[in-house]
């Protein structure tokens, strides 16, 4: 360097009475805060920490139309590229973990356009060469502005860092920094309200050990938000009251309250048979109930029972996605039990008049609380599952009919095996139940059991015979089979059919829980008594 020092004197910049020091070349230079000036200005011409070849170079100043201070930004070694009296580009500068200056995040105002320069991947959190570790609070931002805003609006007391590249690799550049975050006693993050954010908040948030993590939420944006609206005793309070961050599901029951009786949230209904009531107390939304049958145990005809049956015993609106029938086969089903005939033959169909086919009409479909899925040839499980959510949100079904769930998985081969694929729809069909909060009734076939005895010759039914997969027991609130010998010589023990219990997770009684007789005139079934002389069954309770 040529030319010579020449006399000490005040600096602009820190304040010193002595430190900034002109030189003879034209140009001052504080020795407290390491900024050169021009001679007998502020003006910043380039910080030393910023001279680096390749890099863009600015000023220090504040970023007025954020609200940031010239204070702050010095703090936080950020500088600004002027048109005028236009700021262009904002300069944020990153250092390394031994505080050495590795590169710039460069923004330019117009366009929110975003480069770096350097080597940012070395580089630790925005921030972080600025603060020590191990103190008592540490705050997380999404950005270089909010981690400033944050740290104006907490009076500059606190330190604030800020991730890296945005909300998408938040849990990738806190990985980096663990040790550092760790160090501290509190994190707090202050990710921006909308969903990127919240879930980032959320991913980062289970690196630490409980309690040790907190999240604010925000009721704006970002931290900048709150500065530039002079918001700053609100979010301190936010701050202040962020809640330790625990994983989604997991409460303090405490918070329950008096929400803990509130029965708002489920309703229950009936069965149309009193023995089944006595054992499980009705069907209820938010659970999921499959009943399992083998081919001639009464399946159709109940399904069509329940159908009608929740159209007259409650208000609510109903879905049915009936995957071996066509809509219009549904319709008549329907229909036919308020008609108290089988109107899903064509022949018993017109025996009746086309005022009184009208009228049944009016009675069920009419009532415009039925949903039908109009399907053709074969469709993905994503579908089925969207279809299913669709019902229940925009349709707003509280009760949904799914029949059957072996064929939605048939012919499947993308998951190696059958078993794997009811493994996955019957996890997803459960968190369907969660989200939505509906009633679930779904249908699923038996497998044929080992022996020379099959289902339809009567065969008792068990947990183990459901085909597939040990997830539709595990996972279904209630499980009912139905039993039926088909091949009896007595004409009313051929066409009753037993509903046994074979899961009953809301009251644990298990066994048998009705009797009923399929009269073939009317197409209905009616609860009776036991028609067997002898009861082989027992009522054993299954632990699941």
């Amino acid at each position: 360097m040529s030319g010579k020092w020449l006399e000490r004197g005040e600096c602009p910049e820190c304040g010193s009475s002595d430190a900034n020091v002109s030189h003879s070349e034209g140009y001052s230079h504080c020795f407290s805060c390491d900024t050169h000036f021009k001679e007998g200005t502020d003006q910043v011409v380039v910080p030393m920490q910023n001279k680096k070849e390749g890099f863009t170079a600015g000023e220090l100043k504040g970023i007025d139309d954020r609200k940031i201070s010239k204070a702050t930004c010095k703090k936080f070694n950020t500088f600004v590229k002027t048109n005028g009296n236009t700021i262009t580009h904002h300069i944020y500068q990153y250092y390394d973990s031994k505080g050495e200056y590795v590169g710039n995040k460069v923004k330019q105002v117009e366009g929110k356009k975003y480069w770096s320069e350097g080597n940012i991947q070395s580089a630790g959190l925005f921030g972080q060469d600025i603060f020590t570790p191990r103190g008592k609070y540490v705050t997380v931002c999404e950005g270089e502005l909010d981690a400033m805003s944050a740290y104006e609006l907490l009076g500059s007391k606190w330190p604030t860092v800020s991730i890296k590249s945005g909300a998408q690799a938040a849990l990738r550049d806190c990985k980096s920094a663990f040790e550092y975050l760790n160090s501290f006693e509190n994190v707090v993050l202050c990710f921006d309200s909308d969903k990127p954010g919240k879930e980032a908040a959320e991913k980062v948030a289970q690196l630490f050990e409980p309690n040790k993590c907190r999240i604010i939420h925000l009721e704006y944006k970002d931290a900048n938000e709150y500065l530039k609206m002079n918001k700053r005793q609100k979010f301190t309070e936010e701050w202040w009251n962020a809640k330790p961050f625990t994983p989604a599901g997991i409460i303090n029951l405490d918070s329950l309250q008096d929400s803990l009786y509130d029965e708002a949230h489920f309703e229950t209904c009936l069965y149309p048979w009193s023995g089944l009531n006595d054992k499980t107390y009705g069907m209820r939304t938010g659970e999921l109930v499959t009943f399992t049958s083998g081919a001639g145990m009464g399946k159709s005809s109940i399904i069509r029972e329940l159908m009608h049956h929740l159209l007259k015993s409650t208000k609510d609106n109903i879905g049915v996605l009936a995957m071996e029938e066509s809509i219009r086969s549904t319709a008549f089903n329907i229909m036919a039990v308020e008609a108290n005939a089988r109107l899903y033959i064509k022949e018993v169909r017109d025996q009746f008049d086309k005022k009184d086919l009208l009228k049944f009409q009016k009675d069920t479909l009419g009532t415009g609380r039925f949903f039908a899925f109009d399907h053709f040839g074969s469709i993905g499980n994503d579908e089925i599952l969207n279809r299913v959510r669709f019902m229940a949100k925009a349709l707003e079904c509280r009760w949904i009919i799914l029949d059957h769930l072996s064929i939605l998985v048939s012919g499947q081969e993308q998951f190696g095996d059958e078993r794997k694929s009811i493994d996955i729809l019957m996890t997803k069909l459960r968190s369907l139940v969660e989200e939505t909060g509906c009633g679930l009734l779904l249908v699923s076939h038996l497998r044929r059991p080992s022996g020379d005895t099959g289902h339809e010759n009567g065969k008792e039914i068990t947990l183990s015979h459901l085909r597939g997969s040990a997830s539709i027991a595990h996972l279904s609130d209630s499980c009912i089979g139905l039993e039926r010998n088909q091949q009896a010589a007595d004409e009313v023990e051929a066409n009753t059919t037993v509903l046994r219990i074979l899961k009953n997770r809301y009251t644990g009684d298990v066994g048998i829980a009705s009797y009923l007789y399929y009269d073939k005139e009317t197409g209905r079934m009616s609860q009776i008594d036991n028609p067997f002389d002898v009861e082989t069954t027992t009522d054993e309770e299954v632990p699941f």
